[in-house]
């Protein structure tokens, strides 16, 4: 009987590859496919682009197609299809990575199949890690927290309401997935008294990283989906 291979979640940071982490280069060596994720069925992949000098010539790459959704019952035949495919290829003894941008436990694509599998028992791995907004504050020489400072961190995709009461709550805010509504959040950092210290990077450690300073000039912008604002 095949011995059942093991699935791989593998955090690829941010955008640079320098920052992936040994024991993901190491796992991602090691595998026999890589799942690259993607939102719609276009060519390339950012996760999969961070990995590629590591990833062996022999090594079968599958392109697996995910939806933008709060939940996986919203599309579940996707999401079936995708486990579905998956499990075959551990029955057939193949170790199966999925690689993801940033954190695979950090709002990422990851988690919904991770879910799934973990529920038909199989052996799953999963390998943190650098999130863009750790490495935005690096890169930028801006401490994310001291002391007893009170970090927020806040899906811009969630209700107004719910972002404006977070952003009074504490001392620094770090608001993701800004690229839908980048207006609203600008006014809600307004209303909050922390637009001063506001500054929005896009695609950082990647060769178009974008960095804005003034958020108010540039409310109009169309922003890309890597784009994350970090206040005080």
């Amino acid at each position: 009987m095949t011995k059942l291979g093991t699935f791989y979640g593998i955090g690829v940071g941010p955008g640079d590859p320098e920052l992936l982490t040994v024991k993901a280069i190491n796992a991602i060596k090691l595998v026999d496919v890589i799942i690259a994720p993607k939102t719609e069925k276009k060519e390339g992949s950012v996760a999969l682009s961070i990995a590629r000098s590591h990833i062996k010539p022999s090594t079968q790459i599958i392109y697996q197609v995910f939806p933008m959704v709060k939940d996986f019952s919203e599309s579940p035949s996707v999401f079936d299809e995708n486990k579905a495919e998956i499990i075959a290829m551990l029955r057939r003894g193949l170790n199966v990575a999925f690689l993801t941008i940033g954190d695979p436990m950090f709002y990422s694509t990851y988690i919904y199949i991770f879910r799934l599998l973990e529920a038909e028992g199989v052996n799953v791995v999963t390998i943190p890690g650098v999130p863009a907004f750790l490495a935005i504050a690096s890169q930028l020489g801006r401490p994310l927290a001291f002391g007893n400072e009170i970090v927020s961190i806040i899906p811009a995709t969630a209700p107004r309401g719910s972002i404006e009461a977070a952003l009074n709550s504490c001392d620094v805010a770090v608001l993701m997935k800004v690229y839908k509504n980048f207006g609203e959040i600008v006014d809600a950092l307004e209303d909050s008294g922390k637009i001063k210290g506001a500054i929005l990077a896009s695609r950082c450690g990647l060769d178009d990283e974008k960095i804005i300073d003034d958020l108010a000039a540039h409310r109009n912008e169309k922003l890309n989906y890597l784009s994350t604002i970090i206040t005080k």
